[in-house]
């Protein structure tokens, strides 16, 4: 999805750049890896690697790139990006996770998405919104981005809207943009595309999203979860962060609170070397739960159909999994 959003941006505004975020995961195939911010994208350099693609500053208020802190920093972060197109010739679209996903959960101030837009909007560079992890009512819209009123110019989803019972990429467009392509070709295309055994899962999806009313239950077992996370961290001094939307959320690990140090760093994890966080997710699996673990922070995202009752069962294997991260501290 995000490979085809790349030709699309270029073919219609006749630019080529592409500005993305660190600590960012877009896909991983030749143009979605380049256009990625985290550490999968150090293998394929140089080779495979598309020319075009700079990266700026995530929105990270936990962590932030500028070191700052919100809200006196005035979104510094999103102004940056404003800077960047400004400094660069042949930008042709900005393209943001709307609350980033592997990478923690990244939960971006209520002003950072619609002045992103504004940005790009002024400067006639397109907005690709990549919703493929935060879509389908995972964070308790049927897009992240609605939480904001933002409208993206091109849109990339998968995952959730078939509810992975079978795999398919969607990219939406604006009217403008698919108007183009009506009379200007789009070479792009699978062997498998719009292949029906794909396309008639996405109609079941949504008529259960909707009968189910899973839009409002993500929002409220969302709320549930979030509450009782917090409660860990007044618990375990290894969490440094607890952050989240709807039934999307992160636990991060640190040494110290104070100085936020974290337990491992992505060059650990591109070395293969042993992660506290692993350790964590394989106690929490002997309890018969399933976490992922990433660098050095939990990703809770359970099934939108979720109950309470399931809920306590999940929180109380990750209660007695922390042990293993705070007795590191003293290690």
């Amino acid at each position: 999805a995000n490979e085809a959003a790349f030709k699309m941006a270029r073919l219609y505004t006749g630019k080529h750049k592409i500005i993305a975020r660190y600590t960012s995961y877009h896909g991983s195939t030749a143009g979605s890896v380049a256009a990625t911010g985290d550490f999968r994208r150090w293998f394929i350099e140089p080779a495979g690697k598309i020319p075009g693609v700079v990266f700026g500053p995530e929105v990270n208020c936990y962590r932030c790139p500028l070191g700052r802190s919100y809200p006196e920093c005035g979104v510094a972060c999103a102004d940056y990006l404003a800077y960047m197109i400004d400094h660069e010739e042949n930008v042709a679209a900005v393209i943001v996770e709307p609350i980033v996903g592997t990478n923690g959960v990244l939960i971006p101030p209520a002003e950072y998405l619609p002045r992103i837009a504004e940005i790009a909007r002024k400067r006639g560079v397109l907005l690709i919104a990549d919703e493929v992890m935060s879509g389908w009512g995972r964070t308790g819209k049927w897009f992240a981005v609605d939480h904001w009123g933002v409208v993206p110019d091109i849109l990339t989803t998968a995952k959730g809207v078939t509810n992975a019972a079978a795999p398919l990429g969607v990219v939406a467009t604006s009217r403008a943009i698919a108007d183009y392509f009506d009379d200007n070709m789009f070479a792009h295309g699978h062997t498998y595309e719009a292949h029906p055994l794909t396309l008639a899962p996405v109609i079941a999806a949504i008529d259960e999203y909707r009968r189910l009313d899973l839009l409002n239950r993500s929002t409220k077992m969302g709320a549930i979860v979030g509450e009782k996370l917090r409660a860990l961290k007044e618990k375990h001094p290894s969490i440094g962060d607890v952050r989240g939307l709807g039934l999307f959320w992160a636990v991060e690990l640190v040494k110290d609170r104070a100085t936020k140090e974290p337990f491992n760093v992505p060059q650990d994890k591109a070395a293969r070397r042993p992660l506290v966080v692993d350790a964590v997710v394989a106690e929490a699996a002997k309890r018969g739960v399933s976490l992922m673990g990433w660098v050095s922070h939990l990703l809770v995202a359970p099934p939108l159909i979720i109950s309470e009752a399931e809920i306590d069962e999940g929180i109380a294997a990750l209660d007695a999994a922390l042990d293993v991260a705070d007795q590191k501290l003293s290690a």
